[in-house]
C-alpha cells in the first residue's frame, strides 16, 4: 500500500480536502444527472393526466 495509515489515505499528502471535494462534487453531479430526469419527467406526466382529465370532463 503507499500510505501508511488510513489517516494518511485520508490526507492524501495534504491534499486531502481538494482530492475528496472533487470526489464528492463529482458524485453529486452524476447523482443529479440521475434523479433530476427523473423527476422531471414526473412531473410531465402528472400535467399531461391533469390537462388529460380536464379535457375530458370539459368534452
Amino acid at each position: 500500500m503507499a500510505f501508511e495509515s488510513f489517516a494518511d489515505f485520508l490526507n492524501m499528502g495534504g491534499h486531502g480536502l481538494y482530492v475528496w471535494l472533487c470526489y464528492g462534487l463529482g458524485l453529486l453531479i452524476v447523482v443529479a444527472n440521475l434523479l433530476l430526469p427523473m423527476q422531471q419527467s414526473k412531473q410531465v406526466i402528472r400535467e399531461l393526466r391533469r390537462r388529460l382529465r380536464r379535457e375530458e370532463g370539459s368534452a
